[in-house]
């Protein structure tokens, strides 16, 4: 169905990433460039409208640090970057579980559905149309 469009990603709905306390410390003390020390806890502080985290409370044991940017976070806690920042945080017994909702931005269209839609035949602003119900497409210069 996605043709070769991303062959790596095999559920874009749903999906979780589990981490021991030692891997989401590396990860963090190495991608903030900073010693967190032992990651405890990693909190949820504000979402946007669609569920996203967009300020995340990073603490280590030995610095505590509050991340205010949906990409950064995506970033900061995965080695190339989360799907989305649309996770709940579980708290396991040996480290960390995220389970995650949907792969991209949150801004109303899927890259992957437009792209086989254009595979498809469906011109660009029929592909827009379909995303973003009700708008307007015109030439403004």
């Amino acid at each position: 169905m996605l043709n070769d469009y991303d062959q790596e990603t095999n559920d874009f709905y749903r999906w979780t990433v589990e981490y021991t306390v030692d891997e989401i410390s590396d990860l963090i003390n190495e991608k903030l460039k900073d010693d967190f020390g032992r990651i405890t806890d990693l909190i949820p502080l504000e979402r946007g409208k669609s569920g996203r985290i967009w300020k995340l409370k990073i603490v280590g044991t030995k610095k505590t640090f509050i991340i205010g940017k949906e990409l950064e976070i995506r970033r900061a806690l995965s080695e190339s970057h989360l799907l989305s920042s649309a996770f709940d945080v579980e708290k396991t017994s040996t480290g960390f579980r995220l389970h995650g909702k949907g792969w991209g931005h949150g801004v109303g269209l899927c890259q992957i559905g437009a792209a086989v839609m254009g595979q498809q035949g469906f011109k660009y602003d029929e592909i827009l149309l379909h995303y973003y119900r009700n708008a307007e497409i015109k030439r403004i210069y």
